[in-house]
């Protein structure tokens, strides 16, 4: 039989892989995979296939027509009418764009962690802590105005311990020793009563916000924000320095969080927590420092006498003055008696 130079070209094609399973056709190896260069940002990006030109072309129609034929039409279809939902934390408008200058295949450069981060965040914090702003300048002056005695009380009794602490022959470098000491007996009973001044103060401006309405009213409770601020404030100056201060120190900052309490309910102005927490941060720091002082010249300074040693000293002294007296009559009696049994003699 003839075969014409097509027919034989046909037969060599189909009987070539005969030394291979016909299987190995369809499932042959993939193909190696040539990569470009990566110093040019213009070359193609994908991975680059070696064509199938090495292939027979019997063979190349089969592979073709083999892999068009496994094209799922619904699924294409699918994905054709799927909605894409948007995620800006993952697709921006440069997070599919290759930078021009920098090399194919690589990442890119993440931007630097920035270590003061938490440091301006803290700071941040602290300043909004401390931001009065909204509070109105007169309230804010008056307040200071009204913490600075308290502070300048504390700073006086530092001042004081430390001439005592550096006297030499009982003099220091501006006060003598004996001076300094007058001085500290007179100002701690003074920043206790001034203390328990600015408590009561602090419980009275809960009364007025009830009789003003603000908030609303609310009646007995809050009234009795405002006595038990004095009920504790008070009875601080009967005790020695050192509970006295502790106490207002104590109460102080529970009223702190009852004012705070009281501005999330609505209660005072929304201002009104942070006005309260730099005035009371004033006049706690003033306590401490009050305390250090009057503790470093515990041994070198005698207890001052508080209103509970001066009411006993009274009533034992009314009791002596009352027990001469009434001695003194005793002698005046026996006197005169022996005067009348002397006239009664002669």
């Amino acid at each position: 039989m003839l075969r014409t130079g097509a027919s034989r070209l046909a037969l060599r094609s189909i009987a070539a892989p005969a030394a291979r399973p016909a299987s190995h056709v369809f499932s042959r190896a993939p193909f190696p995979v040539q990569c470009t260069t990566k110093f040019s940002s213009i070359a193609p990006k994908r991975p680059q296939s070696i064509p199938i030109a090495p292939l027979k072309p019997i063979q190349a129609a089969i592979l073709r027509r083999t892999l068009a034929d496994k094209i799922d039409r619904k699924a294409e279809d699918k994905y054709q009418h799927e909605r894409i939902k948007p995620d800006p934390a993952r697709v921006t408008a440069t997070s599919t764009v290759h930078p021009l200058l920098s090399e194919v295949g690589t990442d890119t450069p993440q931007p630097e962690v920035d270590m003061m981060a938490g440091v301006r965040h803290d700071l941040a914090t602290i300043k909004d802590t401390f931001n009065l702003s909204e509070v109105p300048r007169q309230a804010f002056y008056m307040g200071l105005a009204g913490v600075l005695p308290y502070l300048a009380t504390s700073l006086s009794t530092v001042a004081c311990a430390y001439e005592i602490n550096h006297s030499v022959a009982g003099y220091g470098y501006f006060l003598s020793a004996q001076t300094a000491e007058d001085m500290l007996h007179i100002l701690q009973p003074l920043q206790i009563g001034y203390g328990a001044a600015i408590l009561s103060f602090l419980g009275a401006i809960h009364w007025g916000l009830e009789w003003a309405g603000f908030g609303g009213y609310h009646g007995y409770p809050r009234y009795f924000i405002g006595v038990a601020a004095t009920a504790v404030a008070w009875p601080t100056i009967m005790m020695p320095v050192e509970y006295a201060l502790i106490s207002q120190f104590m109460a102080f900052t529970l009223l702190y969080y009852v004012d705070t309490r009281a501005t999330y309910r609505g209660w005072t102005p929304h201002w009104y927590s942070i006005y309260r927490f730099v005035l009371t941060f004033i006049v706690g720091a003033s306590i401490v420092v009050s305390l250090i002082g009057r503790g470093e010249v515990a041994d070198k300074v005698g207890r001052i006498p508080g209103a509970v040693d001066r009411i006993t000293a009274l009533r034992e002294s009314a009791q002596d003055k009352l027990a001469e007296e009434e001695q003194a009559a005793v002698l005046q009696k026996e006197a005169e008696q022996h005067a009348g049994d002397g006239e009664a003699d002669e």
